[in-house]
């Protein structure tokens, strides 16, 4: 085997992700495989470059869809930066409400109210985290 190229299980390791995931991203066109090794598909090392991107989408709630689509943007595609801006104002709202959320963790576990329900402190941390429609 060419020894610039990764075997799938090695992806796997280095990824964090299932072969049979990086299968499934293949068979969605969001990676291609160098070729095989026996039965075994070889990656090129680039391929962990893409992996981490789609895994970091994923993550913020793109569809594998959502991610097709972006993978293969150019300048000329204004629909697509379009919805690209949208998504960013929604991951800059669910930023706000979960770094509330965490606010109000960190002082549900520090206070020494007797119900931490009932604290004032938390209340108003807790308050200050929207709920989804």
């Amino acid at each position: 085997m060419d020894e610039t190229l990764l075997d799938i299980a090695e992806v796997a390791r280095r990824s964090g992700l299932t072969p049979s995931a990086l299968r499934f991203y293949e068979k969605k066109g969001l990676i291609a495989p160098a070729g095989r090794n026996g039965l075994r598909r070889t990656y090129y090392p680039d391929v962990l470059e893409r992996l981490a991107l789609i895994t970091c989408a994923r993550g913020a709630g793109f569809s594998i869809a959502e991610i097709g689509r972006f993978l293969v943007a150019r300048p000329s595609d204004a629909d697509l930066r379009v919805r690209m801006a949208a998504k960013a104002r929604d991951l800059d709202e669910q930023i706000g409400q979960l770094k509330r959320l965490r606010d109000s963790l960190r002082h549900a576990a520090v206070c020494d109210h007797e119900l931490i329900v009932d604290c004032p402190g938390f209340k108003q941390a807790v308050g200050n985290v929207r709920t989804s429609p």
